[in-house]
Parts: C-alpha cells; sequence; structure tokens
C-alpha cells in the first residue's frame, strides 16, 4: 500500500463546467480517505461552485498559488493533483517542493514536473469527462470506472448561500420554473438566439415561468432575443452573482443551454438540465453531456464535423427545432403537477 498523503491539492484552473465535473474526484478520495484534507486549486470566479462542494476543505486561488506559499487547512500540502494540465502550476508545485506530483504522462512537462504519472489520453476516449478525471486517482489504488449514475451521487454541491428574498420571490411554485441560458462566452457551440426566442413563444405562459440568464457582457449580445421574445420572461442578465445564480438555479425546475457551466451546476443540484449538443467529437455529449438524475440532451443522430473550423454556427444544432424541446417540457410541467397532486393525497 502506497503512503497516503494527509492532504492534497486538486488543480483545475480553466472553466465552471470543467470545474463541476471535477468536483467529484475530491468526493471519492474523501470517500476512501476521510481524514484526508482537500484543497482545490481554481480561477477565482469558480470559488462559489467549489466551495458549495462539501467535500472540499478549502479553496486555493490560482494566482495565490502561484506568487506565495499555501497551505491547506494550515499546513503545507503534501500533495498535487494535476486535473488540468498547466506548466505553470506544475512548475510552482516542483518550485514549492510539494512531496507528491501526479500528472499525466501526455505532457512533456510533467517528465520533469511530476513525480509520479498515470498514462491517460483524453483526446481519443470513449468515456465522459468526470470519468476521466477518476482515472487520475489510479495512483491512490482507485481503479473504478464510476458509471454517470454513480457519478451523479458525488457532486456535493450542497454548501450554498440563502437565496436573496428578491430572487426567491421571482420564483412561481405553481408553475414550472425555467432558466433559458442563451449565450456561452465563446465556449460552446450554440443554439441560436432565434431558436430560443422561439421557444419562449410558444410556451404556454400559465404552465411555464421563464427566465433569461447570462453575464453582464452578454446583455448587448441577447437584444435580438429580447426584441422577439417581448415580455414573456424575467430578464436576470448581469442581475446575480454565481453565488447566487448557484442557489437560484437550485430554487427553479430546469435550465436550458448550451454546453455550458450553468448546465452542469443545474444538473449537479438536483434539477432538470437540458442540453443542446453538436453531435461532433470531442465535444459531443457523450464526452460533455451534464451528469445528472434528471439530464435530457437533445442532439442529431449522426457524426458532422462542418463546423469543426468555423465555431460560430452549427447547423446540426440550428436545426434541432423548438418543438422537440416544448414537447418534452410540457410532459415534465405534466410530472411536476402530478407529483403536487400525489402529496396532496
Amino acid at each position: 500500500m502506497k503512503n497516503i498523503p494527509d492532504n492534497i491539492l486538486i488543480s483545475r484552473t480553466d472553466s465552471i463546467g470543467d470545474v463541476v465535473l471535477t468536483l467529484p474526484v475530491a468526493a471519492v478520495l474523501k470517500k476512501h480517505f476521510p481524514e484526508m484534507k482537500i484543497g482545490f486549486i481554481g480561477k477565482k470566479y469558480t470559488k462559489p461552485v467549489i466551495e458549495s462542494c462539501t467535500y472540499v476543505d478549502e479553496f486555493i486561488d490560482a494566482e495565490d498559488f502561484l506568487t506565495r506559499e499555501v497551505t491547506i487547512c494550515g499546513k503545507k500540502p503534501q500533495a498535487i493533483l494535476h486535473v488540468f494540465p498547466t506548466t505553470g502550476i506544475a512548475e510552482r508545485a516542483k518550485a514549492l517542493k510539494i512531496p507528491l506530483r501526479i500528472g499525466t504522462r501526455n505532457r512533456l512537462y510533467h517528465w520533469y514536473t511530476c513525480n509520479e504519472l498515470v498514462r491517460l489520453s483524453r483526446k481519443k476516449s470513449d468515456l465522459h469527462e468526470s470519468q476521466l478525471n477518476l482515472k487520475l486517482l489510479e495512483f491512490f489504488g482507485i481503479n473504478k470506472t464510476y458509471s454517470l449514475d454513480e457519478i451523479s451521487e458525488l457532486f456535493g454541491m450542497n454548501k450554498l448561500e440563502t437565496l436573496h428574498p428578491s430572487f426567491k420571490a421571482l420564483i412561481d411554485p405553481s408553475k414550472y420554473n425555467l432558466i433559458l441560458h442563451p449565450k456561452s462566452q465563446g465556449s460552446a457551440r450554440e443554439w441560436g438566439l432565434h431558436n430560443f426566442a422561439t421557444l419562449i413563444k410558444i410556451l404556454d405562459p400559465s404552465k411555464f415561468n421563464i427566465f433569461v440568464s447570462g453575464t453582464a457582457k452578454e446583455r448587448a449580445l441577447l437584444d435580438p432575443l429580447f426584441n422577439e421574445a417581448g415580455d414573456l420572461f424575467t430578464d436576470l442578465t448581469g442581475k446575480m452573482d454565481l453565488s447566487q445564480f448557484i442557489p437560484f438555479i437550485k430554487a427553479c425546475d430546469g435550465l436550458i443551454a448550451n454546453s455550458t457551466g450553468p448546465l452542469h451546476i443545474c444538473a449537479a443540484v438536483g434539477r432538470e438540465a437540458i442540453g443542446i449538443y453538436p453531435p461532433m467529437r470531442p465535444i459531443h455529449p457523450g464526452r460533455w453531456a451534464p451528469v445528472g438524475k434528471h439530464v435530457h440532451v437533445f442532439v442529431e443522430h449522426k457524426f458532422c464535423d462542418d463546423c469543426k473550423k468555423t465555431k460560430h454556427v452549427c447547423h446540426c444544432m440550428l436545426g434541432i427545432r423548438p418543438d422537440s424541446v416544448r414537447a418534452m417540457l410540457e410532459f415534465s410541467y405534466g410530472n411536476k403537477q402530478l407529483k403536487k397532486e400525489t402529496v396532496k393525497a
């Protein structure tokens, strides 16, 4: 049996969705080694996601890690796991003389910055991103390939802020509260504003309470949708930070988005996550679908890479009909009403 460190840093310094899909790594470590203290290195804007996880003991800002000595619950780090490999983080970990430094064989700089290497290739794998992240735990003798059903129980996003009364008042318990998140900050292929606007217009307002979310910077980009959909929704763009947006998502019933962070948050907190995806590797849903008990993915059942070099337009996604999404939502609304009647009985 290898010597197990008392604490470890998990390094994942990219975007919100990637961080969400890495939280199960902390969960599995805690389940196998309950006394291990876990620090999570991330970017500042992902801090609310990381701090919501019951399996993470401390958030560590990536900039702090790069510029000063850090601790995990007051003690020097004994190990670091490079889930998202970056040269700067790897070199800094070596400079800090962290005793155990785990990375993949696929990065040349890991051969001189890490002292334990795991054989892992993501590019052509058929595994989901969350499953691939867990493969890095093979060093600790954790060799199991977790199913997505098992992973859906491992996010632990339970340490949430109390939702502000002004936001809580927007929720209508008599309806299906639905968030539409149309933009992706350029990180994903998009369904198109016209499709989102059409969906808003064809949903029954007596059944659906609709919100449109996005960052303050995306507000101007959403003008075509706002002009087309009129007053049939509540505009949330730029009105709440991530610390409030997470509990707001949990207070709603579902969220529709492209492959974005809010979609992964929605699935992780147990709400209905409805994703629109392209049928193109490696960004297809087999690799990047949200993971949760209530996930629905719309994707054309074919292989296509026509937009591989033009990231802004994907005809496979644009061709997914709003009517199809509405039919699924009507079914979900019916289920919600049935559950309410069951509780009354």
